[in-house]
């Protein structure tokens, strides 16, 4: 069964062609739910707006329309009834309201139309640091994207998910030297809450000790160039942080899967061809050993797309 607004849409187009003749097939029946159930459950405006057009008062029109209009077929519990200047008030009966309840359960889409030109839709959510613990900000990201991602689906269009994890940068860079220095067995048993703790004491170091940061800094570089004992440290924190992480995501039944991951480090080998393609455009240009692009105004900071190191 079709959407009951539409249907009395439809009614009402087809009352005002009865009433008035075919010149009038375009008009529009102006329907919305009515604001006090007393007035039925809508109540349609379109007396006013043709009023003028056919040279007749509002109120007197409306009865012309509702009078053609009869019950609409099964479709109002009973003739539409007139109101003050020429509100056409209306009430579904109780078949329609089955009718319609039906349609919808037993309706996999539950009554959605899909977009008549389905869109490619790509969204990002989630996004947690890894080799920590996800906090509510992920969660609530999360519960957010999926609700999008599933909306969409149901639109009909072809929605992609991405995870975009930080797994490349400063933070790993800090973890890293701090794990090589103490001696870290990647190939042990380890818990994300022992990340998590190791994390901050990387932190702190790097707080504190230039010496420690500057280390860091090259080690980050080394991860990147794919140093091998920094890569298999690295691994061992990334399979704790996505067990961690998918753990959590079963629990709120969110459609994220391994598949949907797109990490820092998964663009690592598109960098070069990517800054070849800038440089070659004019768009970027290298400055103190840098990659950047810079803005129109003098003052402003360019964007790095490259470091020096």
């Amino acid at each position: 069964m079709a959407d009951p607004t539409k249907q009395i849409e439809a009614a009402l187009r087809g009352a005002v062609v009865a009433a008035l003749g075919p010149d009038y097939a375009d008009a529009d029946p102006m329907v919305r739910p009515a604001n006090d159930p007393k007035h039925g459950d809508f109540q349609a405006n379109l007396a006013m707006g043709l009023a003028k057009r056919a040279g007749a008062k509002p109120r007197d029109l409306a009865e012309r329309i509702t009078a053609t209009l009869g019950d609409a077929g099964g479709l109002l519990a009973e003739p539409a009834d007139v109101a003050g200047p020429g509100f056409i008030n209306m009430t579904l009966s109780p078949a329609a309201l089955n009718g319609a309840a039906n349609a919808l359960r037993n309706d996999a889409a539950l009554g959605i139309e899909p977009h008549s030109e389905p869109k490619h839709v790509v969204v990002d959510y989630a996004s947690p640091n890894l080799a920590k613990e996800m906090h509510i900000g992920h969660l609530r990201s999360t519960i957010i994207g999926d609700a999008l991602v599933r909306v969409l689906a149901a639109l009909g269009d072809r929605v992609t998910r991405h995870n975009h994890i930080g797994d490349w940068g400063t933070q790993f860079g800090m973890l890293l030297e701090h794990l090589i220095d103490t001696g870290w067995d990647a190939g042990g048993e380890h818990e994300i809450a022992d990340l998590n703790t190791l994390y901050q004491d990387a932190k702190k170091r790097d707080d504190t000790d230039p010496a420690f940061a500057e280390a860091a800094r090259k080690r980050v570089v080394a991860l990147q160039a794919g140093q091998p004992e920094a890569r298999a440290i690295w691994a061992a924190l990334i399979d704790e942080s996505v067990r961690h992480m998918n753990e959590t995501f079963a629990r709120l039944a969110v459609l994220l899967t391994d598949d949907d991951l797109k990490p820092e480090s998964f663009y690592n080998d598109r960098l070069g061809p990517t800054c070849a393609d800038l440089e070659s455009a004019g768009v970027a240009t290298e400055s103190d050993g840098a990659l950047c692009v810079f803005g129109e105004c003098e003052d402003e900071s360019p964007l790095i797309v490259r470091k020096s190191d």
